[in-house]
């Protein structure tokens, strides 16, 4: 895996001129963030070396560099999931190759649901903790 990260941070240093601070993964219902970032590059998945590709119709399926808020920031635009048939390694390897670009900060979103009727849709919730019900886990290996 170390090769494949080297090869596709080659890659993408290549093409970008800053060096994230934060990553951002937009999930379901905050692709229009998109919007507000000042594009300095965005690179398709399908042009990275190594990268998954997303096959969520609604997943844009590019990375974008750029600032938003004065930060210099690096986002997913669509993501990977296990049930797309990706492992657990394939799917956490972009985070992997962020972290390496110089990311010290990770904001990773999502559409999630609560038991609490006092919640509505579209609100913003912190997640402390999950139930992995999967059977497996990112956190296997180096």
């Amino acid at each position: 895996m170390k090769n494949q990260v080297n090869e596709t941070l080659s890659y993408i240093n290549s093409r970008i001129k800053s060096k994230p601070e934060i990553a951002i993964i937009l999930g379901t219902g905050l692709s229009g963030l998109v919007n507000e970032i000042s594009i300095e590059t965005e690179i398709p998945y399908s042009d990275i070396p190594n990268f998954p590709v997303s096959t969520v119709e609604s997943h844009q399926g590019k990375l974008i560099v750029g600032s938003l808020s004065g930060k210099n920031i690096i986002a997913m635009s669509g993501r990977f999931h296990y049930y797309e048939g990706y492992s657990m390694q394939e799917i956490t390897f972009p985070i992997r190759v962020m972290r390496q670009l110089g990311a010290n900060i990770l904001i990773i979103t999502n559409a999630a649901g609560s038991l609490n009727p006092e919640f509505k849709k579209g609100d913003i919730m912190l997640l402390t903790d999950y139930i992995n019900l999967l059977g497996t886990t990112p956190l296997i290996g180096e």
